[in-house]
């Protein structure tokens, strides 16, 4: 059993948190996997850039108004917290394909550059959601579980108990802190997985854009799957909660988008992504 605290300091009057960082390192990386794809398959690099200006203001935004639609909270817009990854998922995806139209590039193209970047950003991410004590799962005896005094919120027997429903033993004092899953690492490993397959099957002989589709079906389904262990307030009926209806409905587009390019043969790159590299 392990107890973390928040990773965070101060420079002068800024507060750098972990979650921060990783979230600074997960765009940087993605942009740089995109890069590297775009020049091996003798395309415009510079694409890469668009598009990780493009899913910084999309995914800020979309994580934004995704957490005050379901909770209300108008302040959070101008809180550093306050972030639903389905939110900035969404929202990214639509700034950076609004982008791309604006290039005049192929959505396909898009979709195919996007997808292992996609997986391995979030896979960083999730370190950070570790770093800061959020998102993690329900009471754990694994030798693995993790004490979070100061998370968010603490892992106290009474908030688990308030704020995630989850059934304390009798006689468990609620100012209690017990160990509970890190599921946040547990996606870690899940979406570097991913990742890797991702980035194998980039030489693949589907049509453009097939891959963004096997990335919906493997990150929806490592999502849903979680679910069934993250300390959850939004359980629905059978204990379903929201993120997993949404988990679901990724991985049925997952499944739509594979069957609709899988032999739609490779989509032209168009006069942006087509012109020499520097």
């Amino acid at each position: 059993m392990t107890t973390v605290y928040p990773f965070n300091f101060h420079v002068g009057p800024l507060n750098v948190t972990g979650y921060g960082i990783m979230l600074m390192v997960g765009f940087l990386v993605g942009g740089w996997l995109m890069d590297r794809d775009l020049r091996e398959r003798g395309l415009h690099p510079e694409y890469a850039a668009d598009m990780t200006v493009a899913a910084v203001i999309g995914g800020v935004l979309g994580a934004k108004l995704w957490f005050v639609a379901a909770t209300g909270e108008l302040s959070s817009l101008f809180s550093r917290g306050g972030l639903v990854w389905y939110g900035g998922f969404l929202g990214g995806v639509a700034v950076v394909l609004l982008n791309g139209g604006r290039l005049k590039v192929p959505m396909r193209w898009t979709m195919e550059i996007t997808a292992p970047a996609l997986a391995a950003a979030y896979a960083l991410g999730r370190i950070g959601c570790f770093l800061v004590g959020d998102d993690y799962g329900v009471p754990s005896s694994l030798p693995w579980a993790v004490q979070f005094p100061q998370g968010i919120p603490p892992t106290t027997a009474g908030n688990l108990a308030r704020d995630f429903h989850v059934a304390i033993p009798a006689g468990v004092s609620p100012e209690t802190v017990l160990a509970v899953h890190p599921t946040q690492l547990y996606e870690t490993l899940a979406m570097v997985g991913v990742f890797m397959v991702l980035w194998r099957l980039r030489g693949h002989r589907h049509g453009t854009g097939w891959l963004f589709g096997i990335y919906l079906m493997l990150a929806g389904t490592e999502r849903f799957l979680v679910e069934f262990i993250r300390a959850k307030e939004d359980r629905l009926f059978g204990g379903v909660s929201l993120a997993q209806l949404t988990a679901l409905a990724i991985v049925l587009t997952g499944a739509v988008v594979t069957a609709r390019f899988k032999n739609a043969g490779a989509a032209a790159p168009g006069p942006y992504l087509s012109r020499p590299q520097a």
